[in-house]
């Protein structure tokens, strides 16, 4: 028996400096008595000039289906599928960042077993505000709002719950929530969570990132509350927005691996400002050397150290084993570059095309 059912396709536009979501729902006859595979999606396509991804004379743009997970909004049945932009010859499109990750991969990147999470802070804005702060003035200095808990200390919890829900009902890989140190600012985090058969690599927990901020940007619809991932939402004594980034690989994750994670440390001091170009827009505004922050003319790493670039977990240091957090990339980073890059500098491979988001600009110009 089949049914019709909506698929929402979600991909990544061309805007700069940081690209967007953009997402349109296709009618599927799906079947309802047994498993929909990723081959039930058939490609599609989309008017790129309105996306920032190619000019009104040649506008056609595909969709190729990559991922997908059920739809907690519409209901059983419906799904949200992730695709990547191809061009009309099937190429990958220059703003199809998720090729770069599979090109890493398949040139030595996927030998690593490498497996990854984010910790993706973010702000509740609400009339060009944060949430509940006041019309004028701030609130009180930060101090009683990390994992706050009363009308005092949190805002916007509601919308964090109907969001934490529906990323649980997805099948998103999500495992924590938690209120962050500056007012109306929140965190959840994606990533590996000991369940057996779930996969933590890189490609499947960067979509799931990118399936979550759908999530939120359209719960934030039924709300009225517009989730900011600016790297620093309010200038001044108020802590920025980052998207920390935990990495392993099966190097690291066994006896001994401490040597492993020193090492992979040791190769991204070299290629720090590398790093930095593709971590998101704005960071000289975050990486201060305040604020939980290294400077972004620095690079340090440090055992339990949040002022460090790099953070080697207490438990990590203690056991000899496990995995480094990337404490550089902001909350607008694109986590497919963000694996790209720490993959790449990993197996010293620099044939991948890490695109600045103003090159995406003027790629798009030349298209």
């Amino acid at each position: 028996m089949t049914q019709l059912k909506l698929a929402e396709y979600i991909w990544l536009d061309g805007a700069k400096p940081t690209r967007g979501l953009r997402s349109k729902a296709k009618v599927l006859n799906l079947p309802s008595s047994a498993p929909v595979t990723l081959d039930h999606f058939p490609e599609w396509s989309f008017d790129g000039s309105s996306t920032a991804q190619s000019d009104g004379a040649n506008s056609d743009l595909f969709l190729k289906p990559v991922n997908f997970v059920k739809d907690p909004l519409r209901g059983e049945g419906n799904f949200l599928v992730m695709c990547e932009v191809l061009n009309e010859d099937g190429s990958p499109h220059f703003s199809n960042s998720r090729a770069s990750l599979r090109k890493v991969l398949d040139n030595g990147g996927a030998e690593q077993e490498a497996w990854i999470g984010y910790e993706q802070e973010y702000t509740l804005f609400k009339g060009g505000r944060p949430l509940e702060w006041p019309t004028s003035g701030y609130p009180g200095p930060q101090g009683p709002y990390y994992c706050g808990v009363g009308p005092k200390a949190v805002a916007g919890r509601p919308m964090i719950e109907a969001h934490t829900k529906a990323c649980i009902d997805a099948g998103i890989a999500i495992y924590g929530i938690n209120a962050e140190v500056m007012p109306a600012q929140w965190e959840f985090q994606i990533g590996y969570r000991g369940i057996e058969g779930e996969d933590a690599g890189l490609l499947n927990m960067a979509d799931h990132l990118w399936f979550a901020r759908w999530l939120l940007y359209r719960i934030g619809e039924e709300f009225g509350y517009h989730p900011s991932f600016d790297v620093k939402p309010v200038a001044g004594d108020w802590n920025g927005a980052g998207c920390h980034t935990n990495f392993s690989t099966k190097h690291t994750r066994a006896a001994g691996g401490i040597d492993a994670i020193q090492e992979a440390i040791e190769l991204m001091s070299v290629k720090h400002a590398e790093h930095i170009a593709v971590y998101g827009e704005g960071l000289e505004r975050r990486l201060t050397g305040l604020h939980e922050t290294c400077s972004i003319s620095e690079f340090k790493s440090g055992k339990s150290d949040r002022g460090a670039s790099i953070r080697v977990p207490l438990q990590v240091a203690s056991n000899g084993c496990g995995y480094f957090e990337d404490r550089r990339p902001g909350a607008n980073c694109d986590p497919y570059l963000v694996a790209a890059r720490i993959l790449s500098t990993i197996i010293k491979y620099d044939d991948v095309d890490f695109r600045g988001y103003t090159e995406v600009a003027e790629l798009a110009a030349s298209h």
